[in-house]
Parts: C-alpha cells; sequence; structure tokens
C-alpha cells in the first residue's frame, strides 16, 4: 500500500521516489489537488512549455484510447531529461490506460489529477495497491494549514500581519485552497505600500462584506451600541443586504443569547458564559457579546426577541416600509441592552 496520509503529501511530493511512475492526487479541494499537481509538474519539467518534456492528456481522451498512454510513456524526450505526462482524469474510467504503465515501469512520470474518490474507487485502488505508484489525498486546509499559508504569502511579499487580523483571515478563508490563495492575494495588493496587515484591512477586503456588516448590526445593536448599531445598519444597506436578512440574523443571535442570559442569571459570568459557548464564539466578537450579557437579563431579552418577530412579520407584510421597520427594531434592541442593570 502506498497511500499517503495527508499531513505528509507536500514531504512526499517533494522528495518523490524515482521509482514511482505514477502519482494520482485527488480529493474534494480541487484548488490543493491542482496546487500539487502543477507544484510536481513544475519540479520535474523545468520548461513547461516544452511539448517534448511535458504532455498533457484529458482522462476521456486515453479512456477512449487506451494505448495512447502507454505510447506517450514509452517515448524519448528530444533533448533527454525526465518526460512527464499530466492527466487530468474526466468522468469516463482511465484504469485500463494506467495498468499497462503500472504493469511495464518506464522512465516517464505521470501525474494524474482526480476529484473526490471515495474509499474502493478503482482508480484510488490502482494506485493505492501499485508499488511504482503514489495516491495522495487533497482534503481542506485546516486552520493551521490556512495560518502557514497565510504566513508563508506574507512574507514572500514582504509584509507583517496583526494577529488579530491573521485570526480573522483565517476564519474567512478556506474549503478551496485556489480560492484561498485568490483572497490572500487580493489583501496583499491592497497593502502593498504599507508595512503591516490590519484588521481593517481584512474586514474591508477579505470575504463576504455584507455578512461582516450583518455581524457589525447585530453585535452593536446586542451591546447597546445605538449609535454604533444604527452606523453598521447604514453600512449594511450600502452593501446590499436586505432587511430580512438583518432581521433574521437579529432573531437568530436573541434566540442563542436567551440561555446565556438564564446561565448569568443563575450566577454565572458573562466571560465565562461566552468562553464556554458552543459553537466557539469568534474571538472578535466576544467583547460585545460580553457587554450585552451585562445589559440583557432574560426578561428584557425575551421581549426584545418578540419585538424582532413583530418586526420580520411586519416587513414580510410591507416590503416598502422594510427599511424603515428594520432601523426600527434595530434601535429598540439597542436601547433595551443599553439600559444597564
Amino acid at each position: 500500500m502506498v497511500a499517503v496520509r495527508p499531513g505528509d503529501a507536500d514531504a512526499a511530493l517533494a522528495r518523490r521516489d524515482r521509482g514511482k511512475s505514477v502519482v494520482l492526487i485527488f480529493g474534494p479541494d480541487t484548488g490543493l489537488v491542482r496546487e500539487r499537481a502543477e507544484g510536481l509538474v513544475r519540479r520535474a519539467v523545468p520548461d513547461a512549455q516544452d511539448p517534448f518534456a511535458l504532455v498533457r492528456l484529458e482522462g476521456d481522451e486515453i479512456a477512449s484510447d487506451p494505448r495512447r498512454l502507454i505510447d506517450e510513456t514509452s517515448t524519448i524526450g528530444l533533448f533527454g531529461g525526465e518526460r512527464v505526462v499530466w492527466v487530468r482524469a474526466g468522468s469516463k474510467n482511465i484504469v485500463p490506460a494506467l495498468q499497462p504503465v503500472l504493469s511495464n515501469p518506464c522512465d516517464a512520470l505521470v501525474v494524474v489529477e482526480a476529484g473526490d474518490l471515495k474509499k474502493g474507487a478503482p482508480l484510488r485502488t490502482l494506485c493505492e495497491n501499485a508499488q511504482n505508484a503514489l495516491a495522495i489525498a487533497c482534503y481542506a486546509d485546516s486552520e493551521r494549514d490556512l495560518a502557514r499559508l497565510v504566513d508563508q504569502m506574507m512574507a514572500e511579499a514582504g509584509l507583517a500581519i496583526d494577529r488579530d487580523a491573521r485570526e480573522l483571515l483565517v476564519s474567512l478563508i478556506g474549503g478551496d485552497r485556489l480560492a484561498s490563495r485568490g483572497e490572500i492575494a487580493k489583501l496583499i495588493l491592497y497593502a502593498m505600500g504599507s508595512q503591516r496587515v490590519t484588521l481593517d484591512d481584512v474586514r474591508l477586503i477579505v470575504g463576504d462584506a455584507s455578512a461582516l456588516a450583518l455581524d457589525d448590526v447585530v453585535d452593536s445593536a446586542l451591546a447597546g451600541e445605538t449609535r454604533e448599531a444604527l452606523a453598521a445598519l447604514s453600512k449594511a444597506f450600502g452593501a446590499a443586504t436586505r432587511p430580512d436578512a438583518v432581521l433574521g440574523g437579529l432573531l437568530r443571535a436573541l434566540t442563542a443569547l436567551h440561555p446565556m442570559t438564564l446561565a448569568v442569571a443563575g450566577g454565572s459570568s458573562p466571560d465565562s458564559v461566552v468562553g464556554s459557548a458552543r459553537p466557539p464564539v469568534h474571538f472578535s466578537r466576544k467583547p460585545k457579546l460580553e457587554k450585552a450579557l451585562r445589559g440583557l437579563d432574560p426578561d428584557r431579552c425575551m421581549k426584545a426577541l418578540l419585538a424582532v418577530d413583530d418586526a420580520v412579520l411586519a416587513a414580510r407584510r410591507n416590503a416598502t416600509l422594510a427599511p424603515a421597520i428594520c432601523e426600527r427594531v434595530v434601535l429598540q434592541v439597542a436601547q433595551q441592552a443599553g439600559r444597564r442593570r
């Protein structure tokens, strides 16, 4: 079995055994699959534009003509050096094309790029069981992987990033390596000319601006910060956030907050209640949530919840007045929370 653990994938590719004539790179993170395949090809072939050193084939093409792959791997490059055949698997079965390559080792390298292959899939099973093949799975980056990627790209750009900005950035990216790189690159481009990337830079440039604006409205209203809540609401509307989305976010937040207010009323401290919340509260939102728990007791929280619920119904009945209804209830919640116990 030559299946590489996800955590060892980069090291295995960097020190590739020349006896492994086929490398299968697959997984649900298509961006990471592509990045690792490109990196492996780049290390094997100095000039990716040399058609004698690098041949690109589609999986469906060799599935229809299995002999094509063995012919390409048996061809000797015009100027010597390792020859690479880069195959992008499609919907058709390419196992019959790969079997002769694995049965007759050659000097060429076959890089197969595939999607998410479940355990037991023929292509994955073939490469995991072959002694002259590697099978490397690519799954979504962990927080540690993303933090390492951020640090690497920032260092390459000659930029430093504040700790809180780094933590927020990591929370906003992930799922696809190329998409994550794109967001980090966009942030780097914005920050060029300065020495540090700040929390405000990340909030302005990365991720879903409307979602961040919505968080600002909800957090400020629950913290009893009337002026900040109304300013955040104006920004949210400017970011094309709909009134019903604001009301829905506020309703969900109050629903989650109510059991927390009961815990505080029972003698727990706001910081311990927030710290033990599940799912965990992002560090940037903790101060305002703790402030909300110091301002809203269970009764006030329930009154605010019912007021928002009424506003949701009223906004649905009269879409024209929805922005005004939303603004009024945000102000009402903020004023309720601002009355300290």
